[in-house]
């Protein structure tokens, strides 16, 4: 049985890394510093549950199920198709891929062009190329561990450290006062502020991608292929555990100097100056583009791979191209017209998302059991479609006053009570069933 070699692990696990860090990635965690202050590490906590913890477990169970569409498939087929779908539309061309190829504009570009250029012909131009650059790289997914693992994510990760060693020796301060949203219980503050990276989405995506890189390194044996998955995706969360320690470091120390700010790209500018001055911003703009086209390329090669499964007659490579047009197209029409159907969309399908991540991880225990995986996912389903028809404007009254009631719904965590129902209901049903079977009955009467 062949293992993958210690170099290919890393260069795999680089690679899971970078499709991870994007943008938001790279502002929420200075962002949740900055507004935390002396209870950053607290947050913190909270936030690396949901911002690495659950993205690498869901790595980890789509792994062990061999993709998406067979984890969800224990639920039922035409769910299994439909969800499916619906992941790698929304996080793909409907929203992720768009976000990532407009938010380094935005964010890095917009705010230098020169008077009287065109902010549309600019838009348009910087798209061009970084979709560009996202084509050719998406064209052969089986370089993308030799692509990004040895060339863009090591090139990243020297300019934040960078960024961090330069923070030692020119500091900012002391970490600054606590916001209110962050003072009654800052360890559920961040737990959502993680929640809403949406990389537990992204993570059932890059989970087949993973496992498509593995074996083209010449692992063939599923059990290795796993072992593989497993170890990469470790290793990929120590390193996004090191990286957003040090980001939420850095925007803390800010908080006392700048004072609070409106997003985390504004923190980060206002740290960036500090240490750097005027070429500091030159430097994040970098940061931000390579962060952007590594989450890019990963949602690009991931979503492809899957809407070629589903039919023969569209090859991989021009689903790449269809993607890539189609998103180009979103990004250049202004992102903010679809994020408001896009954003309840995505926190509707979510608390679905952990679950079955959550089964897969146990399906051990639950051998594949139907029962457990349609009750969770129906309790789980029901509460957070009606949550996301609430948030998109559908107000039903009788059905608001339901959710209103529910535990947890201030807090944004209105599924979790009924999807425990469903999983103990699941599990209490089959030990009935179990205990009622014709085998167990003749058993008990002889």
């Amino acid at each position: 049985m062949k293992n993958l070699s210690k170099k290919d692990l890393l260069l795999v696990s680089l690679m899971l890394f970078s499709l991870f860090f994007g943008a938001g990635n790279l502002i929420f965690p200075p962002f949740l510093g900055q507004s935390a202050g002396n209870k950053t590490w607290v947050a913190m906590a909270g936030f690396l549950i949901t911002a690495v913890g659950f993205p690498i477990l869901g790595v980890v169970a789509v792994a062990k199920s061999n993709g998406l569409y067979n984890l969800a498939k224990k639920v039922n087929p035409i769910f299994a198709l439909i969800f499916t779908t619906l992941i790698y539309l929304s996080i793909g061309p409907g929203l992720g891929i768009p976000r990532a190829g407009s938010l380094p504009f935005e964010m890095a570009v917009a705010p230098y062009l020169p008077q009287g250029m065109s902010r549309t012909l600019a838009l348009f131009l910087f798209t061009l190329v970084f979709f560009a650059v996202a084509y050719w790289l998406s064209l052969s997914p089986s370089k993308l561990v030799d692509r990004m693992g040895k060339v863009l994510t090591p090139t990243l990760l020297f300019l934040i450290a960078i960024i961090f060693i330069s923070s030692l020796f020119s500091p900012l301060g002391s970490y600054g006062n606590t916001a209110p949203e962050y003072v009654a219980n800052p360890f559920l503050k961040g737990f959502l502020e993680g929640y809403l990276t949406m990389d537990t989405i992204a993570a059932l995506n890059f989970g087949i991608v993973i496992s498509l890189t593995i074996k083209s390194r010449g692992i063939k044996d599923e059990n290795s292929v796993i072992s593989s998955s497993i170890k990469a995706g470790l290793m990929a969360g120590l390193l996004l555990i090191v990286i957003y320690s040090m980001l939420a470091h850095l925007g803390a120390t800010s908080g006392n100097l700048y004072g609070s700010t409106s997003n985390g790209a504004e923190t980060l500018t206002n740290v960036m100056s500090h240490i750097f001055g005027a070429p500091g911003l030159v430097l994040l703009a970098v940061v931000f583009t390579l962060a952007c086209l590594t989450t890019s390329v990963g949602l690009i090669t991931s979503c492809s791979q899957y809407f070629g499964s589903l039919t023969s007659r569209i090859s991989y490579k021009n689903w790449v191209r269809i993607l890539v047009l189609s998103s180009m197209s979103l990004a250049n029409m202004g992102l903010n017209k679809i994020l408001s159907i896009s954003v309840p969309i995505l926190n509707g399908i979510y608390p679905i998302a952990i679950m079955l991540i959550v089964l897969g991880i146990l399906n051990k225990y639950f051998k594949d059991n139907s029962t457990i995986y349609k009750l969770t996912i129906l309790f789980t389903g029901v509460v957070s479609f009606l949550d996301a028809l609430s948030q998109l404007g559908l107000n039903i009254d009788f059905l608001n006053k339901l959710l209103y009631k529910l535990p947890l719904y201030s807090q944004g965590l209105c599924w979790l009570v009924p999807a425990l129902i469903g999983l103990l209901l699941g599990v209490i049903l089959c030990l009935f069933r179990e205990k009622l079977s014709p085998s167990k009955l003749k058993s008990t009467l002889n």
